[in-house]
């Protein structure tokens, strides 16, 4: 039986835009993160030569998460670190590496970097709204899915865009190297890529481009920030399965990493981690999803 120790992972918890409809405090800065618990001897528990086992030795892991999604991944220029949900998944990993979050180096990852951080061995994992594909897979090493969400159009509010139909022919960015882009561009519009979110959600502003789109939890935080400029619009028209990222050299963290969040959603760290971040839009805490099983080694 390991033993415990009980950290507190401070974090801002940012608004996403029903919260701000449903009460007047949303988003108090005040707000903390989740606890972690932060395994203690971690290293004893892992066998000689998998990563793991070096990783919980080093008593440090560099994480790749986005920057720039509030809710899911965000970091502003003051910031100590990143907040969002994905950092709180990075943090129940590490924590069971024997890592507290104080010890996590967080590395800023864009969709079109993400491969080539764990392939190059820059990172140890990504969790940056990571969509599981089989192409992907074909590359690099992804475990999950941990979230599950939808695409959908962030537009501005005096737009007429309201359904799939109106895409059609319309310029419409997300960011390089996305599903999103692939998937809109089937629906008949033409695709604009940019390397951050945030460059996208400015071309909406300045009317550049029509749209932008991308999974419906990252357009929502978008939209809570510019609430008379910018709304969320369309039924979810797509699933995306977000997943963790590892390198393919060592096969043996896809287990380690299924089996430490299956049991963060046991445990119930994995709907806390929900609440101190996604959770403050309003919406209700869902089901964890099921976790792929990983690939024979």
């Amino acid at each position: 039986m390991r033993h415990i120790q009980k950290v507190r992972a401070a974090a801002v918890a940012l608004a996403l835009a029903a919260a701000l409809a449903a009460c007047g405090d949303a988003g108090d800065d005040s707000d903390e993160g989740a606890d972690v618990e932060v395994q203690e001897n971690a290293a004893d528990e892992f066998d000689d030569g998998t990563r793991m086992k070096e990783l919980a030795d080093s008593g440090s892991v560099i994480i790749g998460v986005k920057y720039d999604q509030p809710g899911i991944g965000f970091k502003g220029a003051t910031d100590d670190m990143p907040v969002g949900f994905d950092p709180e998944i990075g943090k129940i990993l590490a924590a069971d590496l024997g890592i507290a979050p104080e010890d996590i180096t967080w590395k800023e990852t864009i969709s079109d970097n993400r491969e080539p951080f764990l392939q190059n061995g820059e990172v140890d994992l990504v969790i940056a709204s990571y969509s599981i594909t089989d192409e992907r897979r074909a590359v690099v090493g992804q475990a999950g899915p941990y979230y599950v969400t939808g695409q959908q159009l962030l537009v501005k509010s005096d737009s007429d865009i309201d359904s799939l139909d109106d895409v059609k022919g319309t310029e419409v960015c997300s960011v390089t190297g996305s599903t999103s882009l692939e998937n809109i561009e089937a629906e008949g519009a033409k695709p604009r890529g940019f390397d951050t979110y945030s460059e996208c959600v400015d071309q909406v502003l300045n009317g550049r481009v029509d749209a932008m789109t991308t999974d419906g939890a990252i357009l929502l935080g978008y939209a809570a920030q510019n609430p008379d400029q910018l709304k969320v619009v369309v039924d979810p028209f797509s699933e995306e399965r977000y997943g963790v990222g590892y390198s393919q050299d060592h096969p043996e963290m896809c287990e380690w990493i299924t089996d430490t969040i299956e049991d963060a959603q046991e445990d119930g760290a994995w709907a806390e981690a929900f609440e101190a971040t996604l959770g403050k839009s309003g919406v209700d805490t869902p089901e964890p999803p099921a976790m792929d099983e990983c690939p024979a080694a």
